[in-house]
C-alpha cells in the first residue's frame, strides 16, 4: 500500500528513510533466508574447554598484556523490569488466586528478597498481617509509583542482593564491582558503558554518581562511565497479519525497537581496544563471583593471545605477491582452529592473488571470544553454519533463525549441548590499531520476524540481526566453555530467591 503524507512525516521524524520502511514492508512478505546449520560444536571442534593449567595460563596472559589496552565493559541495560513480575501482575488482575504456586512462594519467602526491608518500611505496622493473608497491597506497594515502583524501573535499579553487613546492591552496582576487578587499565581506570532507555537515563546517572565513589575508594580504582540510548532510527515498522502497516487508534504507524541487534551502532561508537559484553541481569552475589572474574580474565587472555598471532599473519601477508604452500596451510589451519572459519572447497580454484586477498580479508576482521555453558536441549546456541559460498563459520544461532519444518536442521538443533549466555570479549581494532567499522561486518540477511501483540491485536514485528548473532556474523569467533556459576540471569522475581542471588 502507499504511505500517506502523514506517514512520511512520522517516518522522517524518527530519522528513518522512506526507502528503509519500504524495504521492511517487502521483507515481511519475503521473509529472511533460513540459517543453514552444518553441525553443533563439540570439544576441539569449535569449542575450547580449559584445563586448570590452561585457565591459569590465560589469566596470567591477560594480566600481563591488558594493562596497556583500553578496556570497556559494555552492558545492555535498557530492559524494563516489568516482565519480571508477570505472575504478580496476574494476581493483581485476578487471573490467578492467592493459592497460585508463584504467589505462595513470593509471600512465603518474602523475607529473603534483597528489597524486603525497603518494602517493609512502606508496609508499616501491618506488615505481618498483610503478608500472612497474601494481601494485594503488598504487591501494589512493590510495583506501583506510590511504593517502590519496581513495575516501571529498569532492571538495573532493582535491589538484587543483600549482604550480612546489611549492605544491599542493585543489579547495576554488581557490574561496577565486577568491572573493578578485571577491567582496569595501567592507570587504574575502569571503563564502563551502559546502554539505557532514554526515560531511565537520568535515574541511572543519578544513582551511579552517588554510588561510584564508594566503590572507587574500596577498590582503589577510578570509574570512567558512559551511556548511550538505542537510536530511534533503528526502530522497525510493525505490520498486521496480512503484512499491511499496523496502525494505532489515531491512525499513526506502529514502530517497535529493532531488538538488541540495534546496539551494534552503540558498540561501534565505543573507543576501546577490548570490550567485554554482559547483560545487566546476569550478576551473582559477591560470594560467588570468583569463577566470573577468573573466566572473564581467561577469555580476555585467549583474545589477546589469539590477536598476537592473528596480527602477525596480517602483517606478513598484507603486501606479498605469493604464499608458500606451508604458509597457506598454516593460515588455513589457524582460521579453522582458532578463528572458527573453514574455507570453502572453491578456494583451491582461486588465483594466487585472490587467495592472498581472501585469506587477508578473513584474518582482518573483528574478533570475539564467547563463553558458553554446558546445557542440554538448549534450542539455540553455538553452531557451525554453512555460508553462501560453502565456507563454514562459527555462529551463535537463535531458534527463530532455523527452519523448524526441516527435519535435518531440527536434528542438528537438538544435538546442541551448549547454550549462549551473552558472555563475550571483543577485539574491535585491527593489526594497525585502527578501529573496525563494525556495521560492515553485520549480515542484514540474519534478522527474523516474530509474532507479537498490541492491545490484544496480533501483529508481526521485525528483529534486526541480533547483537551477538547476525550483527556479528562476519566476525572471527571462538567458543569457550565456562562454568554454569558464571550464568545467573534474573528473568522472574522468584529467580532472586536462588542461592546465586542470596548474599551468603
Amino acid at each position: 500500500m502507499e504511505l500517506t503524507t502523514t506517514d512520511l512525516t512520522q517516518i522522517k521524524a524518527l530519522g528513518i528513510s522512506s526507502e528503509e520502511v519500504e524495504s521492511q514492508l517487502k521483507r515481511f512478505k519475503t521473509g529472511f533466508p533460513e540459517m543453514k546449520l552444518s553441525s553443533s560444536v563439540s570439544e576441539n571442534e569449535g569449542l575450547k574447554n580449559l584445563s586448570l593449567d590452561a585457565l591459569e595460563h590465560y589469566i596470567q596472559y591477560y594480566q600481563s598484556h591488558s594493562p596497556l589496552k583500553k578496556l570497556v565493559k559494555f552492558v545492555p541495560a535498557s530492559g524494563a523490569a516489568s516482565r519480571m513480575f508477570k505472575s504478580l501482575y496476574n494476581y493483581l488482575q485476578g487471573s490467578v488466586t492467592k493459592d497460585d504456586e508463584d504467589i505462595k512462594m513470593f509471600f512465603d519467602e518474602i523475607n529473603n528478597f534483597a528489597f524486603a526491608n525497603e518494602l517493609f518500611v512502606l508496609l508499616g505496622d501491618k506488615k505481618e498481617q498483610l503478608i500472612q493473608i497474601r494481601d494485594k497491597k503488598v504487591i501494589e506497594l512493590l510495583l506501583n509509583e506510590q511504593g517502590l515502583n519496581y513495575g516501571t524501573l529498569p532492571k538495573a535499579l532493582l535491589t538484587f542482593h543483600k549482604y550480612p553487613d546489611a549492605a544491599s546492591n542493585k543489579a547495576i552496582d554488581e557490574h561496577l564491582i565486577e568491572g573493578a576487578q578485571y577491567c582496569a587499565d595501567s592507570h587504574n581506570k575502569v571503563g564502563l558503558h551502559f546502554t539505557v532507555s532514554e526515560e531511565h537515563l537520568d535515574l541511572i546517572k543519578a544513582h551511579l554518581n552517588k554510588l561510584s565513589s564508594k566503590f572507587e575508594k574500596h577498590f582503589g580504582r577510578f570509574f570512567d562511565i558512559s551511556y548511550s540510548v538505542q537510536d530511534k532510527a533503528t526502530d522497525t515498522l510493525a505490520v498486521d497479519m496480512n503484512n499491511e502497516p499496523f496502525r494505532l487508534e489515531d491512525g499513526s504507524l506502529l514502530f517497535r525497537p529493532g531488538g538488541h541487534g540495534a546496539l551494534i551502532k552503540n558498540l561501534n561508537e565505543i573507543e576501546a581496544d577490548i570490550v567485554f559484553i554482559k547483560n545487566i541481569d546476569n550478576v551473582a552475589a559477591q560470594w560467588l563471583i570468583k569463577d566470573t572474574l577468573d573466566y572473564k580474565k581467561a577469555l580476555g587472555g585467549i583474545l589477546l593471545e589469539t590477536q598476537s598471532i592473528l596480527f602477525d599473519y596480517c602483517r606478513r601477508i598484507k603486501n606479498v605477491k605469493s604464499l608458500s604452500k606451508d604458509m597457506e596451510k598454516e593460515i588455513i589451519d589457524f582460521l579453522y582452529s582458532r578463528l572458527g572459519f573453514k574455507i570453502p572447497e572453491l578456494f583451491s580454484q582461486k588465483s594466487e592473488a585472490d587467495k592472498i586477498s581472501y585469506l587477508f580479508a578473513k584474518l582482518n576482521r573483528p574478533l570475539r571470544i564467547c563463553g558458553v555453558i554446558k546445557s542440554s536441549n538448549t534450542g539455540g546456541g553455538p553452531f557451525w553454519v554453512k555460508d553462501a559460498d560453502g565456507a563454514l563459520s562459527l555462529q551463535l544461532v537463535e531458534t527463530a533463525q532455523v527452519n523448524l519444518k526441516d527435519e535435518a536442521q531440527v536434528k542438528i538443533l537438538n544435538t546442541s549441548e551448549y547454550a549462549n549466555i551473552t558472555d563475550l570479549v571483543c577485539g574491535v581494532k585491527d593489526y594497525e590499531g585502527q578501529a573496525f567499522n563494525l556495521i560492515k561486518y553485520r549480515d542484514p540477511e540474519t534478522g527474523f520476524i516474530a509474532e507479537k501483540s498490541q492491545n490484544g491485536k496480533a501483529l508481526k514485528a521485525m528483529e534486526l540481526p541480533g547483537l551477538w548473532n547476525g550483527a556479528m556474523s562476519n566476525w572471527n569467533t571462538a567458543f569457550v566453555q565456562v562454568p554454569t556459576t558464571t550464568f545467573n540471569p534474573v528473568k522472574t522475581v522468584l529467580d532472586l530467591l536462588k542461592k546465586e542471588h542470596q548474599g551468603r
